[in-house]
């Protein structure tokens, strides 16, 4: 990793992050009776409690507004849920005043051409392996992991390696 690249890192006071496509695979499954289910990886949300323990609030901002989406974040304490949002770079404003931040302080994970105007105006910009080309082409860093294999967790070990090396609190 290019130093670069770590100072972006070490900057990063809050990771906002996609669902579909980044927090599970995107596969929507539907049941005979038209429920709709998800899949989440348990792995992503110890990320969000190792993430809390170093003091990096954990935000989702999704196109998506269902109660899966509402429910997972609840369990899973996420410090908010932004849902329902069409043009996902006009929450960067609300985060900024928020929690008394920069852009330059925001991570956003995301992985397809919805995510590409907040990808472009925040500090740290990644996506999935399995992201879209056109997200892959604009992102400081591309994850190891596809959507829906632990994205979250593996941003959130790195950037707390990087900000935090052995002194970041994991359990």
């Amino acid at each position: 990793m290019d130093d670069k690249l770590k100072e972006k890192i070490k900057k990063i006071k809050l990771i906002a992050t996609d669902v579909d496509g980044v927090l599970t695979d995107g596969g929507m499954y539907y049941s005979s009776k038209g429920d709709i289910l998800k899949k989440f990886q348990a792995i992503d949300g110890m990320a969000v409690s190792i993430l809390k323990r170093n003091i990096i609030p954990t935000v989702i901002i999704t196109k998506e507004k269902n109660q899966i989406v509402k429910r997972w974040s609840t369990k899973m304490n996420i410090d908010k849920l932004f849902d329902g949002i069409k043009n996902k770079e006009n929450i960067i404003p609300k985060l900024c005043k928020s929690y008394n931040l920069s852009k330059k302080n925001i991570a956003y994970i995301g992985d397809d051409v919805n995510d590409l105007e907040i990808l472009k105006r925040i500090g740290f910009s990644v996506t999935p392996k399995d992201g879209n080309t056109e997200v892959k082409k604009i992102v400081d860093y591309t994850c190891k992991r596809c959507g829906g294999e632990g994205v979250l967790r593996e941003i959130c070990d790195l950037v707390t390696s990087v900000k935090f090396g052995k002194k970041r609190k994991l359990y």
